[in-house]
């Protein structure tokens, strides 16, 4: 759990959530769903040590999991493909859900939203998998 490459993953994949998101929501989600958001709850000024913490973390979890997952076959497609369902399970599962128990977004901006997830999580997931496999032991391939 605490191997090199899962600690160098979770670093540059928390630094990669934190400035991809920021690209993503904070300049282009916004523009795209700026007509769709039906409740505001977004704060002025984000608490940057916050987020980059709940970053860091997500990292780690992707990272751990992915690890798991993989069984030491590391390559961009292998974390393409498990970047894709973690953002399926966060944009489409998760975005379903927050649409049916609340008001912050129509339809069409959840259907934005979990568009973005599954960008975003395509690319975590690649940055990831491609760590992996450059600190990976050689000797056991």
């Amino acid at each position: 759990m605490f191997s090199k490459s899962n600690l160098l993953a979770t670093l540059t994949g928390g630094v990669a959530m934190f400035v991809l998101g920021y690209v993503l929501w904070g300049m282009l989600g916004e523009t795209l769903n700026g007509d769709n958001v039906l409740n505001n709850v977004m704060k002025v000024e984000p608490d940057f040590i916050h987020l980059f913490f709940g970053c860091l973390i997500s990292a780690f979890a992707m990272s751990t999991i992915y690890g798991k997952w993989a069984r030491g076959h590391h390559s961009a497609k292998e974390g393409a493909e498990f970047g894709i369902w973690v953002g399926v399970f966060v944009g489409v599962g998760m975005g379903l859900i927050f649409f049916a128990t609340s008001t912050m977004m129509n339809f069409t901006g959840h259907l934005i939203d979990a568009v973005l997830n599954i960008i975003y999580y395509l690319v975590i997931g690649i940055i990831i998998a491609l760590i992996y496999k450059a600190t990976s032991d050689k000797s056991k391939s």
